[in-house]
């Protein structure tokens, strides 16, 4: 297995949790990884890695392992490694298809060793869990759609329906667009916002959500906008199905802001990704 050299560089989780953020290389190239998650290979990978794919990354990682993807599109579908291969009548060919072949779903979850599950984002959140007794793990892609949809509640009920349980799991969310800069309409943060608070109306959502503790929402100037933290909501909705914060992790970068590392669709509008992945034990 390939050891990348680790920089002393470490990066305070942006939640009060004990965990850290750590830069890593390989070939002089840069991705991140999580302290929570140190007993996993896994990484989430930058702009400077592409055009790679799960089919090179994965080298990285764990050059024995399988490796699967969907074809992300924005729900709440949760696949195992199995039902990927079901799905394309092929199990060799699970982690080299074509993105069009590629099973519909926005997360993975493995079910035995040496399996690494991949995601893909630019603004959205890449989401990677473990099972500290387990060793299994799920990737999950978690953009404002997902998120309203529940995806990484529903990737956790995939995971516990295999054995999982809620105090052993390690939580990791990866570089997203953060709340400073991501505006969307009052619509759009009533409608993920739901899924946090209760009310029955818009107004009464949005000023629900403002009330919270480190509110997930900001004010915006222009007329009927607001500026949400996508990644504090699915930190809100894993504290409500009684994960503790330690248990959870949020990286201390911003995709739109930090051009250099990232790519960011809100920022470019290109279509170019960054991956990310974890292999189970």
């Amino acid at each position: 297995m390939i050891s990348p050299q680790t920089s002393e560089l470490e990066l305070h989780n942006s939640a009060n949790s004990p965990a850290t953020w750590q830069w890593h290389f390989w070939e002089d190239l840069p991705y991140l990884t999580c302290s929570l998650l140190a007993n996993w290979q896994h990484g989430f990978f930058t702009r400077q890695f592409s055009p790679r794919f799960p089919v090179d990354l994965i080298q990285v990682l764990h050059p024995d392992a399988e490796f699967y993807r969907v074809r992300q599109v924005h729900g709440n579908g949760v696949l195992t490694p199995a039902e990927v291969a079901e799905f394309l009548g092929t199990k060799k060919d699970a982690g080299t298809a074509e993105f069009e072949s590629l099973p519909p779903a926005d997360a993975l979850v493995t079910q035995r060793e040496k399996q690494g599950v991949w995601v893909c984002t630019a603004d959205c959140t890449p989401v990677l869990i473990a099972d500290e007794t387990t060793g299994q793990v799920a990737a999950i892609h978690a953009g404002w759609r997902g998120t309203a949809k529940r995806i990484v509640p529903e990737a956790i009920a995939r995971l516990t329906s295999q054995g999982s349980k809620l105090e052993n799991l390690c939580i990791a969310m990866g570089p997203a667009i953060t709340g400073a800069v991501y505006q969307v309409s009052q619509e759009v943060a009533a409608e993920v916002g739901a899924t946090i608070v209760s009310a029955d109306s818009e107004t009464e959502i949005l000023n629900a959500l403002q009330d919270l503790p480190n509110s997930p929402i900001f004010p915006d100037s222009a007329p009927g906008k607001v500026r949400l933290d996508v990644r504090r909501v699915n930190e809100l909705q894993l504290k409500q199905m009684g994960i503790a914060e330690q248990q959870i992790a949020i990286a201390p970068h911003c995709t739109y802001q930090q051009p250099d590392y990232f790519f960011s669709y809100r920022r470019d509008q290109l279509k170019k990704v960054q991956w990310s992945g974890i292999v189970s034990q």
